[in-house]
């Protein structure tokens, strides 16, 4: 059953996801030092996230954590000629976390998460990257049985 949101909790939903990007990056870059919830935890020592926009961070956190594993295989099969590992840590990032919310996240469209991952591919990716963000995801989205 998909949720319907007030405009503020949009808005709260589109800046946890650019966190999540945050938090991913920290976490990647540590070269695995630090595990997923580590990585959030450094996140908000350090920086000041709405109280407003912890509350879906950790949702998508927990979210990726406790099922990675189907994440990335997911992923993995949606990608022609590529490796999630060969990909950009932002790319990567924004897959994840739109496949999170494909396949885990049912008060969510799934439209919604294509859409969304976009636009974050759009502000955070290279010039590539909201095309190859869209067909990825939009192949994650037809093999989950388009919800």
């Amino acid at each position: 059953m998909h949720t319907v949101l007030d405009p503020q909790e949009r808005r709260d939903r589109s800046r946890s996801r650019a966190w999540f990007l945050q938090v991913h990056y920290r976490w990647e870059t540590e070269g695995g030092n630090l595990s997923v919830q580590e990585a959030l935890a450094a996140t908000c020592e350090h920086r000041m996230v709405s109280p407003s926009r912890l509350p879906y961070l950790l949702r998508l956190v927990d979210a990726f954590t406790a099922n990675r594993i189907q994440v990335e295989e997911t992923i993995s099969s949606s990608l022609d000629n590529w490796r999630l590992d060969r990909l950009s840590v932002m790319d990567r990032g924004i897959l994840r976390l739109g496949t999170t919310e494909i396949l885990l996240l049912d008060d969510l469209p799934g439209k919604v998460a294509i859409q969304e991952a976009v636009r974050l591919a759009e502000r955070y990716g290279g010039t590539d990257s909201p095309r190859f963000v869209n067909g990825v995801l939009d192949a994650v989205y037809r093999a989950s049985g388009n919800r």
